[in-house]
């Protein structure tokens, strides 16, 4: 997050109106919801869990042990099965 003095880029009018609720302050202005990303989308994070977590149901389903799916992905006995027994859409 870049941080932007607000009389560089707000109209002075519009910077009063600001000032009215909040000044001498950071605040973070969000981006509209149609443009924002979801988790992970940009550092490949994201895509990382989700082939791991078909990994992890794959190789449930072909008979490996919640505990043995413990071990190798190194996660707990509880996340594993969080991942083997939720349902996809």
């Amino acid at each position: 997050m870049k941080y932007v003095n607000a009389d560089i880029i707000l109209p002075e009018k519009l910077l009063k109106e600001v000032q009215k609720y909040i000044n001498g302050v950071m605040i973070y202005v969000p981006k509209p919801k149609g443009i924002r990303k979801g988790w992970g989308v940009n550092s490949g994070s994201r895509k990382y869990m989700n082939q791991r977590n078909h990994n992890i149901r794959q190789k449930f389903s072909e008979g490996t042990t919640i505990d043995q799916l413990s071990q190798q992905f190194f996660l707990s006995c509880d996340s594993v099965k969080k991942i083997v027994y939720t349902k996809l859409n």
